[in-house]
């Protein structure tokens, strides 16, 4: 069909030539015509020239005419425009048009950005030059992208689709340029661990791997192969080391990708993970790193402290080690696990030094020459120790589900339940929640051996306190204790109803505005009654 006819690009014509590129927008086909119209005439270079003159002798109309037409070229959305706008010739009078945007009191500076701020850093070189200026044309590309976008308010499906894929697509052949090159990965590898890299080059280093791991990541036909790459350049013993360095920076990177591996790639880590459990009782195994990072993190926000979480929930998950190991072996490894790991887990609930002094994690934190739990309710009062053993309790409530039979074993001999509901007396509310979940988690097993544990240690003492000094308050915390006790009487557990009425029936008996308690009563008369009966 016949093209749009172009009006002569020069200065006069200016406005009649933005009036042209605003009117096409809600039409699909005059879009595609006025690209095909642009393309074929060479009318982005002539425009430049334009740019080049009004800017020279500082005319201010003109320049804010042509921000409206590049402006409006851009939102054509149309890729053969693309390769022309973002060619080396063309690219910084595009940009410098797009500095004279009349809502602006003052031009913008995009081009001494893209000049002297932006450069090209090369952590490692780049040694083929088509693959260098495909790097710098999508480096430019985002960033008018960034600059030419309206608000969110202003956004359609599908807005600038078309701009988005030309990055996409070209991210993808430069990922393709460098994993082609056989040597470009070993270099990687090769500098992040040798000992003589300079601190800011590893973090460099680390923060360009993060990125290529994620893209790569991004694009399942490759994924399979670029997994077997990583395998034999043995990143998980290089991430372990990553991981042992005191750059936040860099630890944070490693987390990042690990956290990619155990998303993709969960059964390659975990036989990584439990080849070395069978092969080494050191300290410097990966799950015991990850373990470490989790509860001696100064800044558990910036150190990913949920990622770790995630992570060493995966790698401890039976039901994920199944689809590639056997029952047997699952089981070998939860012994390894409870014999050597977890006890790096529990340490700060664990904490019982005596008359020795007390620490939780590294040397930013203090030491206090307090006992066991006294030196424990007083960390309390830090909040990014409250933090750490929140994150400590939600992985003993996950182990409580999935290794029910380690799990119990491990509970009762140290008596983990009556450490943790030491929480109960925190300031931090959301970590007396968590104290109280995990006693949650292990009624709601009903597993008569829990039961016995907790009425024989008389560990309901610390949850009925809690009730009474929360009586009159309506909060979170006083929610789930009554929905403790509700669950207690609703699945008529009698071994704890008659703990309950027999030991703290009078203390209860003040919490008059709710009828749990009044239940429980009746529950146990009812038990009483049908047992003196039986008798008779």
């Amino acid at each position: 069909s016949r093209l749009i006819d172009l009006p002569t690009c020069e200065l006069q014509r200016l406005g009649e030539i933005a009036d042209l590129v605003t009117s096409v927008r809600l039409s699909h086909i005059r879009k595609e015509k006025l690209a095909l119209a642009l393309k074929n005439e060479g009318y982005i270079p002539k425009l430049l020239q334009l740019f080049q003159v009004c800017e020279n002798v500082k005319n201010t109309e003109g320049l804010h005419l042509l921000f409206d037409i590049m402006r409006g070229i851009l939102y054509l959305d149309k890729a053969i425009l693309f390769e022309v706008m973002f060619s080396d010739e063309c690219i910084l009078d595009v940009v410098g048009c797009l500095e004279y945007d009349p809502c602006l009191p003052q031009p913008g500076c995009h081009r001494e950005f893209l000049t002297k701020t932006a450069k090209l850093q090369e952590v490692i070189p780049i040694r083929d030059p088509k693959l260098r200026q495909k790097i710098c044309q999508t480096s430019r590309a985002q960033f008018i992208q960034a600059i030419i976008l309206p608000n969110p308010s202003s956004f359609q499906e599908g807005f600038l689709s078309t701009l988005t894929s030309f990055i996409s697509s070209t991210k993808e052949e430069i990922l393709h340029g460098l994993q082609a090159n056989e040597e470009f990965l070993p270099e990687v590898f090769a500098k992040l661990t040798n000992e003589a890299t300079a601190g800011e080059q590893r973090c460099e280093l680390i923060k360009f791997f993060k990125e290529f791991c994620a893209f790569s990541f991004m694009l399942p036909e490759n994924r399979d192969e670029f997994l077997q790459t990583l395998a034999k350049l043995r990143v998980l013993p290089t991430l372990e080391m990553l991981m042992r360095m005191d750059d936040l920076q860099v630890r944070s990177a490693t987390i990042d990708i690990l956290s990619y591996l155990v998303e993709f790639s969960p059964a390659m880590v975990q036989k990584f993970v439990m080849e070395e459990a069978r092969q080494s009782d050191k300290d410097t195994q990966l799950i015991i790193v990850v373990i470490e990072q989790m509860i001696c993190n100064p800044d558990p926000e910036f150190g990913g402290d949920n990622q770790l979480t995630e992570i060493l929930c995966a790698l401890i998950d039976p039901e994920k080690m199944l689809a590639t190991t056997s029952n047997l072996e699952i089981f070998e490894f939860l012994d390894i696990f409870y014999d050597r790991y977890i006890h790096v887990l529990t340490a700060p609930l664990l904490a019982d030094t005596s008359e020795e002094w007390y620490e939780i994690g590294n040397d930013n934190f203090n030491f206090f020459p307090l006992k066991g739990l006294t030196a424990l309710i007083f960390l309390l009062e830090n909040y990014q120790t409250a933090e750490i053993l929140a994150s400590i309790l939600d992985l003993l409530c996950f182990c409580l589900e999935r290794h029910k039979y380690h799990m119990k074993i491990y509970i009762i001999n140290k008596d983990l339940l009556r450490r943790t509901l030491v929480l109960m007396k925190s300031k931090h509310k959301f970590l007396a929640l968590c104290a109280l979940r995990f006693m949650r988690r292990i009624i709601g097993l009903k597993d008569e051996l829990y039961n016995s544990y907790i009425t024989l240690g008389n560990l309901f003492e610390p949850v009925v306190n809690a009730v009474l000094d929360n009586r009159n308050r309506c909060n979170l915390l006083s929610s789930a204790l009554m929905e403790l006790f509700e669950f207690i009487r609703v699945e008529d557990t009698q071994s704890l109803i008659a703990h309950l009425v027999e030991n703290f029936s009078d203390a209860l008996e003040s919490v008059k505005y709710i009828s749990t308690f009044q239940g429980l009563k009746t529950k146990y008369e009812q038990e009483k009654d049908q047992q003196n009966q039986q008798l008779n």
